[in-house]
């Protein structure tokens, strides 16, 4: 067979940066191939070749056997190369027919877009995708972003898009849309839609895939069918050096308590929540989305402040009316979404870390920005942040070393409580692995860390105590030598608390 598009020998240098050597690359018609590496690996470079973006500097792209060259997107668009990006590129104030036709609607005789044809054939588009639910004149504004994805999709195939690039699909998608989102794929697999899956995350890959190509460092490493890899062997060829270890978990005698919640609750999110946490201890959070997790870290950290209840620093009660209190108390917290609420995206690295203690960086309100380059490159050095110097734009790194520079700017608060949410999400394997070996680092010096994760496999790996919850109430607590997946899957679907659940406050 042969196949729909192929990149042979594909290289392309920015400037003296050889970003791609050498790649070869080939999709075939009904074909799931996913494509993994290292955030920096060169997988975004090689879409954009594919897609029109940018021109490979050596190789070529060959469709059904042919080489072409595409001048820009459009070419590559009209001979049915389509992507989907992580961040979804809608319309907000727009219909959802209006989304998917945007730029060819159809037209009447006379040359005015005929309004009743394009809502009828955005419906049969949806309806393939099996999405009865959804109302083609309803604003995309209005819509989840599983279903804003959805129209993304719509959108592609509406251009006949005969190879689908999907780009870190399900970062920011519920496990139930995640799974819906594998069925569409499915069924489009079924229609002979060949389709290029970029994700991090393994147990997709495994779902989904038929075959597996891995860069590393701009280079193929090989392609592979699915069935003779492992998560274990994947990681080796994405990082270069075996990984035994996803979780590094360090062990650390447990302090003095440092933090307690006494029945706190926030009327509406959390309720009657009590436990200790520890200096030197990891307390991984577990439940279903929507069971109150991160909502109980915005009422710690004052940020939705508790309607009643007791938070305690150092054995000392705290009023955390706002998130000025908690900080001045000690609390630090890494937000779920860095991209919104953790960083300035536009702003350089130095600006990022600094910005939580502006009032100790500044003499007479003007900032020494003397002292802030310096703690910027000691945040550099420390957390190994790859990054051309401390003025780069913070939008302009990795995932991962995003996440470094969001840890550092709260670090530089010198917390005693250090909240995660998904500390990991979205980042690679070999990113993944440094930030756990960071919490180990920031745990054996004596902070207190209350990690929430939708990762398991994280939540067990890197865990001393689970809390479980669901439905904003305290499902369980278990130890790190009892945890198990069944254990903690089963606290998840409860909604009252076990009897051992009182353990949470020790």
């Amino acid at each position: 067979m042969t196949p729909v598009i192929e990149l042979a020998g594909v290289s392309k240098a920015f400037g003296p940066v050889k970003v791609l050597t050498g790649v070869d690359f080939a999709l075939y018609p009904g074909e799931v191939h996913a494509l993994m590496g290292e955030n920096g690996a060169g997988k975004s470079t090689m879409i954009r070749i594919a897609s029109g973006d940018h021109r490979a500097d050596e190789g070529e792209i060959r469709l059904d056997g042919e080489a072409r060259r595409f001048r820009g997107p459009r070419e590559a668009q009209e001979e049915g190369i389509a992507v989907v990006h992580q961040e979804l590129l809608l319309f907000p104030s727009l219909s959802v027919a209006e989304n998917i036709f945007l730029g060819h609607q159809p037209k009447t005789r006379r040359g005015f877009v005929d309004w009743g044809r394009m809502r009828r054939e955005a419906r049969e588009l949806l309806d393939r995708l099996d999405c009865p639910q959804l109302d083609v004149d309803q604003r995309v504004a209005k819509l989840s972003v599983a279903d804003r994805q959805r129209v993304e999709i719509a959108r592609a195939l509406s251009r006949k898009a005969r190879v689908l690039i999907m780009d870190e699909p399900t970062a920011a998608l519920a496990e139930a849309d995640v799974q819906r989102l594998l069925d569409v794929i499915r069924r489009l697999r079924e229609d002979g839609v060949a389709i290029v899956y970029v994700s991090h995350r393994m147990n997709e890959i495994f779902a989904i895939a038929d075959r597996i190509t891995v860069l590393r460092d701009g280079t193929s490493t090989g392609t592979y069918p699915v069935s003779e890899v492992t998560e274990s062997s994947l990681v080796s060829m994405m990082v270069g050096r075996d990984i035994h270890q996803l979780f590094p978990k360090i062990e650390v005698e447990r302090g003095k308590t440092r933090l307690e919640v006494r029945n706190l609750s926030r009327t509406g999110l959390v309720e009657d929540i009590s436990f200790d946490l520890h200096a030197g201890e990891i307390l991984g959070i577990a439940g279903l989305v929507g069971s109150g997790r991160t909502e109980l870290a915005q009422t710690i950290f004052g940020v939705t402040p508790a309607t009643s209840g007791e938070i305690k620093v150092d054995g000392s009660p705290r009023k955390i009316a706002s998130v000025r209190d908690a900080i001045a108390n000690g609390i630090a917290y890494v937000p779920e979404d860095r991209g919104l609420h953790g960083l300035v995206r536009p702003q350089p690295l130095r600006e990022n870390v600094t910005m939580a203690i502006l009032d100790r960086m500044t003499k007479f309100s003007v900032i020494d920005t003397g002292r802030e380059q310096r703690m910027a490159k000691e945040a550099i050095d420390r957390f190994a942040i790859r990054a051309r110097d401390a003025r780069q734009r913070v939008g302009q790194l990795s995932g991962g070393n995003q996440q470094k520079v969001v840890l550092a700017k709260w670090l530089a608060t010198d917390p005693k409580v250090l909240i995660l949410d998904e500390p990991t999400r979205g980042i690679d394997i070999g990113a993944k692995t440094e930030i756990h070996r960071l919490m180990g680092e920031l745990a054996r010096k004596g902070i207190a860390i209350l990690m929430i994760s939708s990762e398991l496999p994280e939540v067990l790996g890197m865990s001393d105590r689970i809390l479980v919850m669901k439905e904003g109430r305290l499902s369980a607590v278990i130890d790190r030598k009892d945890a198990t997946p069944d254990k903690v899957g089963a606290a998840m679907m409860r909604t009252r608390p076990e009897p051992a659940a009182a353990g949470a406050v020790r």
